[in-house]
């Protein structure tokens, strides 16, 4: 991933890269064989296979298992884990990052983490200790490696390293040496300890050709005896470097794609994502797909290999497919946990589907009985407020409903349902000298440093009594416009009630992550005050 592409325009940031991920540590057949478009079972898949928010995609198979990795910037846990039987329908298993304890801007303390954090990383899997691996460098300044028994955790922290590993692609040889391909343009391989907590050496194989311009994105595999960086030219070209000489090279580069359309109207080329072999020995890729506001969708096609060792993307009339024939693989175990629905907070942890904006202060909520928020910060800025809680959008359009118990707010009190992102709107409750409003506030706006330019205009409200209001937040993210965000309210969790100007969510990519639902509970006055979600339904037309 990069922070910035400013050499290139809007309509070349979007076009394409292509990259790779297959089972971490296997010396993988290339088998030339590709998947069987006249397999017994007539069934197809539809790009993309996740219409929600997970970039910088890496992905691998243990056993008949895939799991996937994706950035996650400033939102805590970060680095969250999917899993699929099929590679179409995925699930949330986990987060790698339990926590981001890399400072207090992570903790709204004095600073903000807004674009940091977690961003292009890795994730494999070392069969000589049946462990998961998680690696990624925070801040341009240190790298850091977890690891976990299962996808699902626990996870914790085995090692800090001094380098960097911009954009990491983690490889577990088939001899168990761990290596590390990384940088911008000049691209590094880093040999890791037998224990994987110290850097042995590292070293340049590359250095990216002017007429190329910038490569990144790394992504290392050993297939066929043979070693692979996928890197991506963002955002409009795919650029593979071959060693057969060993992981430290001398590397051959080839051209895998360049500005190829991709399967989202308006949306972006498949890119910056990695590549993974069944266990009939068929080959696909997961990448993801520009497609602001709603973020980067992962998108899945077939791949072959010529006969001296390259991939090559299956395509449907010269572009990525939007439907393919789905994978040949074992019936599942079981269904996947699907990633819309209806949550009650019944459970003491919340469902890994949630993550907070920054961390959360855990003494100011609590799940179990519903979600109670309590009021953590005071402030009139919610890009400032502790313990908002997030959920991806459902694209192309969903709904988030919300019922909120508000009997306990206190004067000066703040709490609703956003569409977050460095331009947003809500519609909430406001609670000024022992009055409860609900109403719809718009301007909430970043600039392109992330601070806060605009607190939020108050644009229509109606008067509520009770303790009980049921809110509505719909949000259309098909790229191009109208990108509208609807509000609505209800008495009675039936009849609902517009409130306010439809919100224009915006597509500008510099912020990577997508809109989200965003539930908040703020203090402007003091604190003490707090709300309670009895129920949140993300739903689909």
């Amino acid at each position: 991933m990069v922070p910035s592409w400013p050499h290139q325009p809007l309509s070349r940031r979007r076009a394409l890269t292509v990259a790779t991920g297959l089972a971490a540590g296997a010396a993988l057949p290339l088998g030339g064989t590709a998947p069987d478009a006249s397999a017994s079972s007539a069934a197809t898949y539809t790009n993309p296979v996740i219409w929600q928010d997970f970039a910088d995609i890496d992905v691998i198979r243990v056993g008949d298992t895939y799991y996937a990795s994706a950035s996650t910037m400033h939102y805590s846990p970060g680095a969250p884990v999917l899993r699929s039987y099929d590679l179409v329908n995925w699930e949330i298993a986990g987060h790698s990052v339990p926590v981001l304890d890399f400072g207090a801007k992570y903790d709204l303390n004095g600073a903000r983490g807004y674009v940091r954090g977690i961003w292009a990383s890795s994730l494999a899997y070392r069969p000589s200790n049946r462990t998961f691996y998680w690696l990624g460098q925070i801040d341009f300044a240190k790298s850091y490696v977890y690891t976990a028994p299962a996808a699902e955790g626990p996870w914790s922290r085995l090692t800090t390293i001094g380098t960097a590993y911009y954009d990491a692609g983690l490889l577990v040889d088939t001899d168990d040496t761990l290596y590390v391909a990384y940088g911008n343009t000049t691209i590094n391989v880093a040999q890791l300890s037998p224990d994987g907590r110290t850097q042995v050496r590292t070293q340049q194989v590359f250095t990216t050709p002017s007429s190329v311009g910038t490569l990144e994105g790394s992504r290392f595999y050993k297939i066929n005896g043979q070693y692979y960086i996928f890197l991506t030219r963002p955002a409009n070209g795919q650029y593979i470097l071959k060693s057969s000489g060993g992981p430290f090279g001398p590397y051959t580069m080839r051209q895998v794609l360049l500005d190829l359309r991709g399967p989202i109207p308006g949306g972006g080329v498949p890119h910056q994502g990695g590549l993974v072999q069944t266990s009939s020995g068929a080959w696909y890729y997961l990448a993801f797909v520009d497609a602001y506001p709603g973020g980067r969708m992962p998108a899945l096609a077939p791949v072959t290999w010529t006969s001296d060792g390259w991939p090559v993307v299956q395509l449907v009339n010269g572009a990525w497919g939007t439907t393919y024939p789905s994978p040949a693989v074992p019936a599942p175990p079981r269904p996947v946990t699907p990633m819309t629905g209806v949550d009650t907070f019944n459970s003491t942890t919340l469902s890994p589907r949630w993550e907070w904006n920054h961390n959360p202060d855990n003494t100011k909520w609590s799940a179990g009985n519903g979600l109670t928020l309590r009021t953590a910060t005071v402030t009139n800025d919610l890009y400032w407020a502790r313990n908002t809680l997030t959920h991806r959008i459902q694209g192309p359009t969903s709904t988030a409903t919300v019922e909120l118990d508000h009997s306990a707010m206190r004067d000066g009190d703040r709490a609703g349902l956003a569409l977050l992102r460095d331009s947003s709107a809500w519609i909430g409750l406001k609670r000024d000298g022992g009055v409860t409003r609900v109403a719809r506030v718009g301007g909430l706006t970043m600039d392109t440093n992330w601070n806060t330019t605009g607190t939020g205009t108050e644009l229509a409200s109606a008067p509520v009594s009770g303790s009980r209001i049921w809110l509505r937040a719909s949000a259309d993210i098909r790229p191009g416009s109208p990108r509208p965000g609807t509000f609505s309210y209800s008495t009675d969790g039936t009849n609902f009630t517009r409130l306010g100007p439809d919100f224009t969510m915006g597509n500008d990519w510099r912020f990577f992550m997508g809109y989200r639902f965003a539930l908040f509970n703020h203090a402007t006055q003091a604190l003490g005050g707090a709300v309670r979600v009895t129920r949140f339904e993300l739903s689909t037309p």
